[in-house]
Parts: C-alpha cells; structure tokens; sequence
C-alpha cells in the first residue's frame, strides 16, 4: 500500500481519514476476486466474528462459516459448553441452513419464541423426523398461542433433494414459488433447509472448511487462571484457530501465556493481542503468535480511550502493525473500527489478513441472546462490552462478593448497549453480502484480483471531514 502522492502525514489515522483511490484495472469480474485469506486460518473471505459473548455463539459461528468466515467464542464460555459448540458446528451442513423444527402438535407460543433465532423465519414441522408442514410469523398472526401447529401450518410442502445443487434449487422454489423448503433425504428424512436466497448465495460463497470438509470454528482463552489446562481442552475439542486474547497483549503475562501455549504444540494458527505498535508485535511473534490482533479502543462497546486516553487510531495501527508483521512472516487481524463495508476493505489494504467484526454483528438474528422490543416496537439485542463491568462478572464469578466488587470497579467497556436489528438486513448473512459485494468492488477498483495483490496495488489518500462527508449516499433530498 501506498499513500496518494506518496504523502503520509504525520499523525495518525482512523478509518474515515481516509480513502482508496481507483486505478488502471484489468479485472473485468467481481465474481472472479478471491477474497480467501493465507494466513492459515482457512477463510475464504476475511471476516472474523469476534470473541464477544452477545456476538459470537452456535448459530453466528455455524452460519458465517458456511459463508467463508469463522467466529471466535468467547473466553468465558466453560471449555466442556466450547467442546459442545465445536462439535455442534462442525456436524452442520456446509450448505443447507439448519432448520427450526418442531412436532405438529407443538405451539404456537412455541413457535414465536424460536422463530427469531434464524432468518429464514420458518419453522419446518415434523413427524417422525419427516416434514410435514411449515409455519412462518404470518401463519402465527392472530392466533392463540396455545393453538397446535397442525391447526395453523401450511401443508403444501415442496422438498428439494439432498443432492441438489444451489441452481436447480433455485430454480425449483422460483417456479413453485415457494421462498424455501425442507431438504430431504432418500427415505424423506429431514437434512435441512435451503430458501431462494441461501441457494443463490451457495453460488457465490465458499464455506471455511478442515481438512475433513467440516466448517470452521475458533475460540479465545484468556492469560489468566489455568492456561494449560483451557488451552489444552479447547485444542482437544477440534478447534481450528486458538486466540490467547487480552485487552492489553503487550504484557508479560501475555509472553508467559504464549509460551505455555507453545508448550502445548498446537496444530493449528494462535492468534494474540491487542496491540497497536511494531514492538508489540515483534514481542508476540517472538512469543510464538502466528497472528497478531491489532487494535486498543476502536470498538462500538469499548470505553477504553475515553477512561484511560489510551489506544491508537485504527488504520495507522493496522498499517504498521501489518508492515512489521510481514517483515517477520507473520500476519495480522484488523480488531475494532468497523462501521462500514469500506472500513473492512481499507483495513486489508492496511495489510490486515482478516477483520474483527463484533457489535456491526450483534443486532442480527445469529447472534446470541432473544430479541426485544423498544417502546416504539422496533426490535432490538443487548450487546455489551468484554471489557464491562457485566463481563468481568460473568469471568469472575467463582471469585468471593467482595474480589468481583473490587474488580468491578475498572471496567472499560458498555454493560448494556441496544443493537438494534435492521429490518433490511436482519440477518448476518445479509450484512456478509453488502460487506463481500463492497470488497470485491473496491478489489476491482484497485486492479487486484487477490488479497495479496490488493495490498500491493492499493493506494490510499487522505481526507477531511467534509470529504467523508461527501461520500455518504443521501437518502432524502436535501
């Protein structure tokens, strides 16, 4: 990456200081740019769904997966519920959503609490493991809720086979105009679920999968407590990215905990941070990081510059901290900062091998938690920061009353915080989308095919205000 006119200025920069500037291209194809990253984690597109506890759970990491991504789970998840997730995960289809199932004579109060947790919004009724029905919320509305599901579902059912490919699929639910269907096997049993939507983007997307073909899932311990023992079960749970994570990583008990870690020979890619400087990450690599997460106090849910000053402009930490950590072979993750699809493209062009998304991703369907209602009935989740006062209660709760009121009192994060759903992009997948289409648009912008290539191509001006500004799309006339 270069700056425009070859003119870096002296201070320091976040993401909306700047821009990518278009170039001479000769890539005629957005669909041809490969997005997959190589720093060994194995996504095919460079989204990371941060080890937030409101962010990533079974649900986010299953479906981001099947997407290109991975997810993170929180370090204050017990290892044997980790091991629980990770197995749940990797037995997901790499295609077929998973569905909302329920008997036919099931409710439907039953029904409208699960409906939530997924955004295809259907619940597939089954008897004997064989769809028989689907309800949707239109088929709950003004109804009783202690009304069964046979008395309100819809019979006239369309399954699509277990070896379709996403074109028939869709081709199929478009000329029986159906918005899904129920994926069946040869005796008629439920595999899952494939709507319009999940069969077009099965066309696009390439899911992060293992070596045995089973998507991809990480999780993050922390630097406290027993190291050996949390590192150890979450490797032996099958694991594929192993996150040694902490507020401020440039600390010794950081360096000791990598070191341990190392002991353990993981197989697979350790992730540390945060830092926001060169020596932080020559101090990590040499610890044993693979990948060095950059960023201290950019996040939606983080309190740290505001209580303490400490913390750096997101896109010139990225940018250096990605230029030494390829001097060294290494790589980085860009952590924090990201509000826009632009922000995540100019974190790669920073050098970034994948994007830490955490709250953008808290107010989706996927995420962990139930969806609530504000007064003027728009629907929303509460996110909260690891940082908070309510996460270091749930990290410190086999501590005495009096330990977690005195650790309590240094938080540097939002305990409660609405994130709120949007109602056209509901779902996570649809925020992948606009995230994914912005990418491969600003890829070919730069003439860079890859990531590698985009890096090198990619040259970056900077600008005031009032040329951030500028760019926003108006929505109504001025």
């Amino acid at each position: 990456m270069r700056f425009l006119h070859d003119q870096q200025p002296p201070h320091d920069l976040t993401f909306d200081d700047v821009f990518l500037a278009p170039a001479r291209s000769d890539v005629t194809s957005r669909v041809a740019v490969d997005l997959a990253s190589n720093d060994g984690t194995g996504t095919t597109i460079p989204v990371v769904v941060s080890n937030m506890t409101a962010v990533a759970g079974r649900r986010m990491a299953e479906t981001v997966a099947r997407r290109g991504g991975i997810a993170i789970i929180p370090q204050d998840i017990p290892s044997d519920v980790v091991a629980d997730v990770v197995a749940w995960v990797k037995d997901r289809h790499t295609m077929f959503e998973t569905p909302i199932t329920l008997h036919r004579t099931a409710t439907v109060g039953e029904a409208l609490n699960l409906l939530p947790k997924r955004s295809h919004g259907a619940v597939i009724v089954l008897e004997q493991n064989r769809p028989v029905g689907v309800v949707t919320p239109a088929d709950c509305e003004d109804v009783d809720r202690f009304t069964q599901l046979h008395q309100v579902m819809s019979t006239e059912l369309v399954t699509l086979d277990d070896s379709v490919d996403p074109e028939t699929a869709f081709r199929t639910l478009q000329e029986t105009r159906h918005r899904l269907a129920p994926v069946v096997d040869a005796d008629g049993r439920l595999v899952g679920l494939m709507s319009r939507m999940g069969a077009v983007r099965s066309a696009l997307y390439r899911p992060a999968v293992d070596a045995d073909g089973r998507l991809r899932v990480g999780a993050a311990v922390g630097i406290s407590g027993e190291i050996t023992v949390q590192a150890k079960a979450l490797l032996d749970a099958g694991i594929d990215v192993l996150v040694v994570d902490t507020a401020h990583g440039h600390q010794e008990r950081m360096l000791e905990a990598l070191d341990i870690v190392r002991g353990l020979d993981p197989q697979v890619p350790v992730v540390a941070g945060n830092v926001v400087t060169a020596q932080g990450v020559r101090d990590l690599v040499d610890a044993g990081a693979d990948i060095v997460k950059v960023g201290v106090g950019p996040g939606a849910m983080c309190t740290t510059r505001m209580t303490t000053g400490v913390g750096r402009p997101q896109f010139s930490a990225v940018l250096e901290c990605a230029r030494e950590a390829r001097r060294l072979g290494r790589h980085v993750w860009a952590d924090g900062g990201v509000r826009h699809p632009r922000d995540v493209a100019l974190a790669l062009a920073a050098g970034a091998t994948n994007v830490m998304i955490g709250s953008w991703f808290a107010g989706t369907h996927e995420s962990p938690g139930d969806v609530e209602f504000d007064p003027d009935g728009r629907p929303y989740k509460v996110s909260f920061g690891m940082a908070s006062a309510r996460a270091v209660q749930r990290r410190t709760a086999r501590d005495d009353a009096f330990e977690r009121a005195r650790k309590g009192l240094f938080e540097e994060g939002i305990s409660s915080s609405r994130m709120y759903l949007d109602p056209e992009r509901p779902g996570v997948e649809d925020l992948l989308d606009q995230i994914v289409a912005g990418l491969r648009s600003a890829f070919t912008y730069a003439g860079a095919g890859d990531l590698t290539s985009f890096y090198d191509r990619a040259v970056v001006g900077v600008q005031t205000l009032a040329g951030f500004t500028e760019g926003k799309p108006l929505h109504r006339s001025w």
